[in-house]
C-alpha cells in the first residue's frame, strides 16, 4: 500500500559550525536538511515550530554543494567506449569510485568510436539519481566522432566523420539514437555543421565546440546557432592568436549577445592548462569556467599503458593542480557553473533552499572527508 508519511514527517538534520557555500561566499551558517533536500530554517521555526531531530557537528569543515564533472571518460580500469556484457557495471563501479571524489553528479562521456560502440553502449547508459551506490547520472557526452582530424589529440583518426547533409539523420546514422544523451562535442567549421547545432539546441542537448581548427567568427556563428560550450579550452584547438583568438575569443566576444552565456571547461591539472592560462580564462570570464577532470580510463591505476576507446595510452603519473582563482569561485567552478551549464541549478550546484542535499563536506585544506547524496551520507574518509 502506499506510504501516507509525508515530507514533513522526515526528520531533520542540522550541520552545525561549519562553513558553507552559499551566494558565492564561504559564511558561517548551519545546514538543515529534510527529506533530501535543503531546508529553510525560517520556515521551519515560524510555519512549524520544528527543531532538529540530529545535530552533526562540523567544526573547522566546510560544506560545497556536490562536484559534478561533465567530462570523464572512465577510471579505475573502466572505459567508457569500450562494449563489454557488464558495461553497466563499469558504469556504477565509477560511479562508486567517484563518491571519494565528492563528485555526487556526472556525465560519462564517449569519444571517437565506431557506430557500433555508441550503438552497444548508448542503450546501456541511463539518466539516474545517485544514493550509496555511486553518483548520479546527468546524461552521456558524446565528444566526436564529428570533429577535425587536424586537432584529434587522442581520438582515433579512422572514425572521424564529417556531416553529409547537415541534419540529424547523420547524428543517428553514427549513434543509434541521442536517448539520455546531454551534451555533444562537434568543430563549428565543418560543412553543415550549422543545422546540426540548431537542432540539438532544439532538442535541449547542449552544444559544445572543441577538437577545432574553427576561427573566431565560425566560433561565434556556431553560438548564434545555440552551442553555449566549450570543451577543454586551449586543449585540440587553434592557438590564441591576436589577429584570430579562434574558439578562445568566445570569452570576450562582443558578437555574443549578453543572454548567450558561455561556458568553457579546463582541466586544471598545472599539465594540459598551464596555471597563466587559467588565470587568463578565468579573470576574462569568471562565471564561464567548468572544471572537469577528463578522466581516462587509468585513473585510479598505476603508472603504464591502459586504454582510451580504440586507442592505447601511456600514462607517467597523475597530478592535480588548481590556482588562479578565490576558494569559493573554485568550488562554484565544479557546482555551481556546470549545474548552469546544465540548466539544473533548480535542483543542483547550489545549497539553495528547496535544492537536493547534494553536498560535499571538506576540511580546511579543502580535501573531502564526506559526501551527501540526497541528505545521506554515501561516503566519509
Amino acid at each position: 500500500m502506499p506510504s501516507n508519511k509525508s515530507v514533513s514527517d522526515e526528520p531533520i538534520t542540522q550541520f552545525i559550525n561549519c562553513r558553507i557555500l552559499r551566494h558565492h561566499k564561504l559564511q558561517r551558517e548551519d545546514l538543515w536538511v529534510r527529506g533530501g533536500k535543503i531546508l529553510d530554517p525560517e520556515k521551519l521555526f515560524f510555519d512549524e515550530e520544528g527543531f532538529a531531530d540530529y545535530r552533526i557537528d562540523c567544526e573547522n569543515r566546510i560544506i560545497a554543494p556536490g562536484f559534478i564533472d561533465v567530462q570523464i571518460n572512465g577510471g579505475y580500469g573502466i572505459d567508457f567506449s569500450q562494449a563489454s556484457d557488464d558495461y553497466s557495471l563499469g558504469i556504477a563501479m565509477v560511479a562508486k569510485k567517484l563518491l571519494q571524489h565528492g563528485v555526487t553528479s556526472f556525465c560519462p562521456t564517449i569519444v571517437t568510436s565506431p557506430p557500433a560502440i555508441y550503438q552497444q553502449v548508448l542503450p546501456q547508459i541511463r539518466v539516474q539519481n545517485g544514493g550509496p551506490d555511486g553518483a548520479g547520472i546527468l546524461g552521456v557526452h558524446l565528444e566526436g566522432p564529428f570533429i577535425s582530424k587536424e586537432k584529434k589529440g587522442a581520438h582515433p583518426p579512422q572514425f572521424i566523420r564529417s556531416f553529409n547533409i547537415g541534419a540529424i539523420a547523420d547524428l543517428l546514422e553514427i549513434y543509434g539514437q541521442l536517448d539520455n544523451v546531454t551534451m555533444v562535442t562537434l568543430a563549428p567549421e565543418l560543412p553543415n555543421s550549422g543545422p546540426v547545432i540548431q537542432e540539438l539546441a532544439r532538442r535541449g542537448i547542449i552544444v559544445s565546440l572543441g577538437h577545432s581548427v574553427a576561427n573566431l567568427s565560425q566560433a561565434e556563428a556556431a553560438v548564434l546557432q545555440g552551442s553555449t560550450f566549450i570543451t577543454h579550452l586551449f586543449n585540440a584547438m587553434l592557438p590564441f592568436h591576436h589577429r584570430d583568438p579562434g574558439i578562445v575569443g568566445l570569452l570576450t566576444s562582443e558578437k555574443v549577445p549578453a543572454q548567450n552565456r558561455i561556458f568553457y571547461g579546463m582541466i586544471a591539472d598545472g599539465i594540459h592548462t598551464h596555471p597563466a592560462a587559467l588565470r587568463i580564462a578565468h579573470r576574462a570570464h569568471p562565471k564561464g569556467l567548468v572544471l572537469v577532470t577528463d578522466a581516462v580510463p587509468a585513473m585510479g591505476l598505476p603508472a603504464g599503458c591502459h586504454s582510451l576507446g580504440q586507442q592505447e595510452i601511456h600514462i607517467d603519473g597523475l597530478h592535480a593542480y588548481v590556482a588562479g582563482c578565490s576558494e569559493e569561485a573554485a568550488l562554484e567552478a565544479a557546482s555551481l557553473h556546470p549545474a548552469e551549464l546544465l540548466n539544473l541549478t533548480h535542483c543542483k550546484g547550489t545549497l539553495d533552499y528547496g535544492s537536493d542535499a547534494d553536498f560535499v563536506v571538506l576540511d580546511e585544506s579543502f580535501t573531502v572527508r564526506e559526501t551527501y547524496i540526497a541528505g545521506q551520507q554515501v561516503w566519509k574518509k
